[in-house]
């Protein structure tokens, strides 16, 4: 007996293939940018974005849920990072399993000087191709996908950014 899938329709399919080849887009264009403004690659970027952002420095277990990412590759990224002197690793000192990750002196250059061609990037590829309703709906409909609670943090509210602390935050990954 085989399982019924539910496949998708021409409209679907057409959805989702622009969605990729947005997403796809991006990162090419981000990809180009971070090699012509600065040392990083595109995951080192991100990762730097969310400690730029933290209070201070952020559980691996942190670091790793606010990228989405497994575990053990944020590891091994913060592993090749810290090789490269832009971020550090800290021991817990209430759990010597756990351990803390930050910036250093050399990853907030990197990234201040990535920042601004990020973001032209962004808007450049994306958000300017908006006007400010389209922006509006495609947030309610971003964050109804991504399964967020209208008013949560990240989902449109600006609560979300009142936590940020560094220069370079708001910086989008």
């Amino acid at each position: 007996m085989t399982d019924q899938v539910n496949w998708l329709n021409d409209e679907e399919t057409a959805l989702w293939r622009n969605f990729l080849t947005l997403e796809g887009r991006l990162h090419l264009e981000i990809q180009r940018d971070l090699k012509q403004s600065s040392d990083l690659t595109e995951p080192e970027f991100e990762v730097l974005v969310h400690l730029s952002e933290a209070d201070g420095p952020l559980r691996m277990t942190a670091l790793a849920d606010g990228l989405q990412w497994e575990r053990s590759r944020v590891s091994h990224q913060v592993t090749r990072m810290t090789k490269r002197g832009l971020v550090q690793r800290t021991s817990c000192p209430e759990d010597g399993r756990g351990a803390f990750v930050s910036t250093t002196e050399d990853g907030m250059r990197e990234i201040e000087k990535a920042a601004p061609d990020h973001v032209r990037t962004v808007r450049r590829e994306f958000l300017d191709r908006l006007d400010d309703d389209d922006k509006r709906e495609l947030g309610r409909l971003l964050a109804l996908v991504v399964g967020r609670a209208e008013g949560a943090p990240g989902a449109g509210s600006r609560e979300a950014d009142t936590t940020r602390t560094s220069a370079v935050a708001g910086v989008p990954s």
